[in-house]
């Protein structure tokens, strides 16, 4: 199962490169996928990283994780976009993974010993995210000029990056203590947080205006009525 939630996750950043190279991506149909997953992500990062955490860890010091998780990914982010712009193809490999590592690793945390439908609500968000950003993404690279060819294997290239940090948080973090696990999953938590802010929500408010206030709502009471389901 845990192999089969990551391929799934993680296709859905070659599915959505070959969408954008080869379909048809309206801006304001982008946008209102990234609010909805943005709005899926927030019910999933609070409820099954963030929430859980703080249960069985001491308080202060998980919500002082979450906050190190935040200002590391804002630190990282600003570094990554001072040094390459957002057109280039590294900018945006570098940009998509820096974003995507958190999220990915924050699944493989979860898989441990999670029930199914916490899996689904926390995969489906991912899934939900990394589509419509591939998308943009190569349709962006593919009027830069790139070849199909080489925005294809560079997606391919990110979708491996990304259920490597997967698998990582699942196989390497499997024996820890559950504290520790906790604290860690709060530095996810925190460091997702942080891409919903400055990757997500800006992006789904500039391409959809105000529908993707609508669409993070959705996304939101749909994580909210699966997870309540579990």
């Amino acid at each position: 199962m845990t192999y089969l939630v990551i391929a799934v996750v993680s296709g859905a950043l070659i599915l959505g490169a070959i969408w954008g190279i080869y379909g048809n991506l309206q801006k304001k149909t982008e946008g209102f996928l990234v609010a909805l997953a943005g709005g899926a992500l927030i019910v999933s990062t609070v409820l099954e990283l963030i929430n859980p955490a703080v249960e069985k860890a001491n308080v202060l010091i998980a919500l002082g994780i979450v906050l190190l998780g935040a200002g590391v990914f804002t630190g990282l982010d600003y570094l990554v976009k001072q040094k390459w712009g957002s057109d280039s193809g590294g900018g945006l490999l570098a940009a998509i993974t820096l974003d995507g590592i958190p999220e990915n690793l924050a699944l493989g945390v979860a898989l441990i010993g999670a029930d199914a439908l916490t899996v689904a609500a926390l995969s489906g968000s991912i899934f939900l995210s990394n589509l419509p950003e591939a998308a943009g993404g190569a349709k962006e690279m593919t009027e830069n000029g790139a070849s199909k060819k080489k925005i294809l294997l560079l997606w391919a290239a990110t979708a491996l990056i990304l259920s490597l940090a997967a698998l990582i948080g699942n196989w390497a973090l499997a024996d820890v203590s559950e504290e520790l696990l906790a604290y860690i999953r709060c530095f996810a938590g925190g460091a997702v947080v942080a891409s919903l802010a400055i990757e997500v929500f800006p992006k789904a408010y500039k391409q959809d205006s105000y529908w993707a206030g609508i669409a993070t709502a959705i996304g939101l009471v749909l994580a909210f009525y699966l997870n309540s389901l579990g």
